[in-house]
């Protein structure tokens, strides 16, 4: 699959923490979420860790050196065989650029790297309600019914 025109996707390596920070304000405003993503950005040092970890895979695409879009993906390690899955975390395009194809090639490039961890699946949660999601994961994927829960750990900044 090509890319749209302009648009390129790069992974980010645990050298572009100016990138990851711009990818965050990029999700905090694609998510109306500012606070979240852009109010208390992680130190330098952490995005570091977080971007060398090889269980954090992150992809931009840039539009004119400019973050338009991101992906924010987890390797897990399965116990129960030697393979893994890949999770998508967050998944966000800027609002001005939405509708071009930059979450199907963002969708597609994420398949590459994890066909190269020899991850066997990618799989994401979407929003009732949230159709432009579930039309697009729809688009790509298979449709599971499954409900999700957060358990608070009792430490005060966990969810409750």
């Amino acid at each position: 699959m090509s890319f749209p025109v302009g648009v390129s996707i790069h992974q980010l390596t645990r050298d572009d923490q100016t990138l990851m920070k711009a990818m965050l304000v990029m999700f905090g405003a694609a998510f109306d979420d500012v606070k979240t993503y852009a109010g208390d950005q992680p130190r330098g040092a952490y995005l570091q860790q977080v971007l060398g970890s090889d269980c954090f895979i992150a992809l931009a695409a840039l539009k004119n050196n400019a973050v338009v879009g991101g992906i924010a993906a987890y390797e897990l390690k399965k116990f129960e065989q030697e393979r893994s899955e890949i999770y998508i975390y967050d998944l966000a395009v800027a609002a001005a650029h939405r509708r071009e194809g930059i979450a199907t090639a963002l969708i597609q490039e994420l398949k590459k790297v994890a066909a190269a961890r020899a991850a066997y699946v990618i799989f994401v949660q979407a929003d009732i309600g949230d159709e432009p999601a579930i039309a697009l994961y729809s688009k790509l994927g298979v449709r599971e019914h499954v409900l999700h829960f957060d358990i608070a750990t009792g430490d005060d900044k966990s969810a409750a």
